[in-house]
């Protein structure tokens, strides 16, 4: 069937093997600790770093109050993933939020997550930060003025379609792709990192006298503020997407979160430290791009290293974003929630390359229609929506059922912090200054209900959706992937 039919059973213990009898064909555990913390970091630290520190300044007022946001964000992000370290080793499955949001609340709001993620969340990121690579890529070649706006999409274009063929060859390839752009952006950010602390050393600490004057107090303002810096910091639950490719979850999962975002955190706080040694805080928000205007002023010849680094890192961390991206799509639709030719893997390869296919699709649409900053705010108020939502299943599961195994516990107030953070970073924008575009939003989660009854509650599936799907699986090279239930 174009939709896979499935007997749902306890959610929390639903029936795993879709072939029975069948030899099992699946994604491999490839994904060891070295690689874990890569993703982590190496999908963090993308184009955020080098494109929103001036946004978080701008909205803040002040130097002090904005470093202050930065090390919140950290911390934020490290109770966040602390959260879904517990949730990982109780639901061993793939998919992030929406296989923890099915197997806690079941089957309708685990569909509205992945109908809203894989058409507009997932593609969203992407399409960001392939954007950011773009302009930093082609900005050496336009010294002096700013690039064509022609130039910037095709870049990114590029950009997507070159990640679709690493993602889609070999998962080892991807993840090597990933180590090394690590290791690269790694060095960009700490060459940034020494140089402020020279500057530092010399004197330079001007930005840093009367640090807390012109605070902004909105709430707004702050919540606004809280989404540029968190989308510096988006990634920390990527480990999370890719559950069932992870040498031994239950411990690679929990020690790769607690090396990736402290490590992280500690390198935004220096960063922006070096950038404020550097710059005044008014040619600070001028800038445009923070790196690119520091190199100027500190590499003076070699400032190229800080374009090309930049460029490197945007676009390590979308290949990060990439390939967990197309696991939600991989898993939605084994599960039933999307057509079943994004359920199947690459018959030599093992790559789930119709999921990888269908997200490069949506994200090239995303690139031709968005811009940088209005595409971050939305992103992240939707992110912050369903990380609530997979949080307070976390907190379900605490209470009702502490009897569930699993090998690592956080402590309960560290979820309800990050539970009250998602509350107040939903509410806060919409409160301060409601924007049409939030409505537009939410109206779109919830016309996936127009989907849902006829498509998977009711299983009517058209007989042509049948055709396409055995000729598509012909073209592509595909066949159905059993679960790996550990």
């Amino acid at each position: 069937s174009a939709m896979r039919e499935r007997k749902t059973t306890d959610p929390l213990h639903s029936s795993t093997d879709l072939s029975e009898g069948k030899e099992k064909f699946r994604l491999k555990q490839e994904v060891g600790l070295i690689s874990g913390v890569s993703l982590i970091a190496g999908t963090m630290i993308g184009s955020g770093i080098f494109m929103s520190p001036e946004w978080v300044l701008h909205h803040m007022g002040n130097p002090a109050s904005s470093l202050l946001i930065w090390a919140a964000c950290g911390l934020l992000a490290m109770f966040g993933a602390l959260s879904y370290a517990e949730l990982g080793t109780i639901i061993k499955e793939s998919g992030g939020e929406y296989i923890y949001i099915l197997r806690i609340f079941g089957s309708f709001p685990a569909f509205l997550f992945a109908y809203t993620s894989v058409i507009l969340v997932r593609p969203a990121g992407l399409a960001a930060v392939c954007l950011s690579f773009a302009e930093y890529a082609i900005a050496p070649f336009y010294p002096g003025c700013s690039s064509p706006q022609v130039a910037i999409k095709c870049t990114a274009a590029a950009c997507i379609l070159i990640l679709t063929i690493i993602n889609c060859l070999n998962v080892r390839l991807a993840t090597s792709v990933m180590n090394i752009f690590t290791a690269a952006k790694l060095l960009a950010l700490l060459v940034i990192v020494v140089g402020g602390l020279v500057l530092l050393a010399k004197g330079q600490t001007q930005s840093f006298q009367n640090g807390f004057q012109g605070t902004t107090a909105g709430i707004g303002a702050v919540g606004v503020a809280f989404y540029q810096g968190l989308w510096s910091y988006d990634g920390w639950n990527n480990l999370n997407y890719v559950t069932e490719e992870l040498k031994k979850p239950e411990v690679t999962l929990p020690r790769a979160l607690m090396i990736a975002i402290p490590l992280v955190t500690c390198l935004y706080l220096l960063v922006n430290v070096s950038y404020l040694a550097a710059m005044t805080p008014s040619e600070l928000l001028t800038s445009g791009a923070v790196a690119v205007t520091w190199g100027d002023k500190v590499l003076g010849s070699w400032a190229w290293l800080i374009s090309l680094s930049v460029a490197l890192s945007t676009f390590g961390s979308s290949n990060g974003t990439f390939f967990s991206g197309g696991r939600v799509c991989y898993i939605a639709a084994r599960e039933g929630h999307m057509p079943d030719i994004l359920s199947m893997a690459h018959v030599r390869c093992l790559t789930p390359s119709p999921a990888l296919l269908f997200t490069s699709a949506m994200s090239l649409i995303m690139i031709l229609s968005g811009n940088f900053t209005s595409i971050v705010n939305f992103f992240s108020f939707m992110a912050w929506l369903f990380y609530g939502m997979t949080i307070s299943g976390l907190l379900y599961l605490k209470i009702k059922k502490p009897e569930l195994p699993r090998s690592y516990k956080v402590p309960i107030i560290i979820p309800i912090i990050v539970l009250m953070a998602a509350v107040y970073l939903v509410l806060a924008p919409i409160i301060d200054q409601p924007q049409i575009e939030i409505l537009y939003i939410v109206l779109f989660i919830f016309s996936g209900v127009i989907f849902y009854f006829p498509l998977v509650h009711f299983k009517y599936h058209p007989r042509f959706l049948q055709k396409v799907t055995l000729h598509l699986q012909l073209l592509l090279e595909v066949a159905p992937t059993t679960k790996d239930a550990n």
